[in-house]
């Protein structure tokens, strides 16, 4: 429990610097708007750059880890989008808000350093490889339902042009691009990238905590309590299940995945929602709400990881 604890709060503490900078009036609104443009339109698409082009992936790919991992992931989000639409009365784009929120997964400032910890470097491998795949997909698929979803107005070719020009599928793109050439990235090139995307998380989680200072947590608490309880419960405990008893996979590789699914909701969806305008206060709370639950929840989780043999 003190070293969850030692990894959370370092999270809160930017969220409470941000909560107190526009609680002060020391930045505006238009502050944490430009910070969110600048982690949406720059910082992350250049993570993810950095991350597909460069991340180290087995020969064989690991067919089981994949699917106890991204099956239990697609039923969460089907719960979310039928539990969201249908007792909550959410619209088609908040529902894309709220899915995308309840199975985006904290896993830069919660996920590395809790498996580190928990397995060394022997979980580095099954890691980033969720890593590399876990932001890229969930990202396009809500960013896609998000562009379909405006009232049946926006056409196919006009909502295409728009994806064309999206950073985060321009920059899921370029990495994806640069994979396939086989080159190694100039180190001039490596190290910027690097610092733009350490900026990345920082930036996000002090913007988020301005928009906490607007609209709290928000939205609907039985609300929040249906993301919670999917994120924190449902979602690993699906993955426990599949990767433990149903799916052939190396035990530290079945106990990264439920670490990774038990992870908090990540500060990427509060980052969609305040790009498109939609969900702001149900993807904000949500991330607070989460992150504060993670410091017990998660050390449960690594009490249950533990005894998979």
């Amino acid at each position: 429990m003190y070293e969850t604890l030692q990894i959370v709060l370092p999270i809160f503490i930017v969220i409470g610097l941000g909560y107190a900078a526009a609680g002060t009036g020391l930045l505006g609104a238009q502050a944490a708007e430009g910070l969110s443009e600048f982690v949406f339109v720059v910082a992350i698409p250049i993570l993810l750059f950095r991350t597909l082009a460069t991340a180290a992936l087995p020969e064989a790919q690991p067919w089981g880890y994949w699917t106890a991992y991204f099956t239990a992931l697609a039923i969460v989000w089907v719960m979310t989008t039928f539990l969201g639409a249908r007792f909550f009365g959410l619209k088609d784009q908040e529902v894309a808000i709220a899915s995308f929120t309840t199975v985006q997964a904290n896993t830069v400032f919660i996920g590395i350093p809790l498996v580190l910890r928990a397995y060394g470097d022997q979980a580095a491998v099954p890691m980033f490889l969720l890593i590399a795949v876990h932001l890229p997909l969930t990202m396009t698929v809500a960013t896609l339902l998000i562009e379909r979803s405006d009232g049946g107005r926006r056409q196919w070719g006009a909502m295409l042009a728009r994806l064309a020009v999206n950073p985060i599928l321009i920059g899921i793109g370029a990495g994806v691009l640069w994979r396939l050439t086989g080159f190694a990235l100039p180190q001039p090139v490596a190290s910027a990238t690097g610092l733009m995307a350490d900026a990345a998380a920082p930036t996000a989680l002090f913007a988020l905590g301005m928009t906490l200072k607007r609209h709290g947590l928000g939205a609907p608490l039985p609300l929040l309590g249906m993301v919670t309880l999917l994120k924190l419960v449902v979602q690993p405990a699906l993955v426990y299940v599949l990767a433990v008893h149903l799916l052939p996979m190396p035990p530290i590789w079945a106990a990264v995945a439920v670490l990774f699914a038990a992870c908090p909701c990540g500060v990427n969806a509060y980052l969609l929602a305040e790009r498109y305008k939609v969900g702001v206060a149900l993807s904000s709370g949500a991330v607070a709400l989460t992150t504060a639950l993670a410091v017990i929840t998660t050390a449960g989780w690594v009490w249950v990881v533990s005894g998979i043999r």
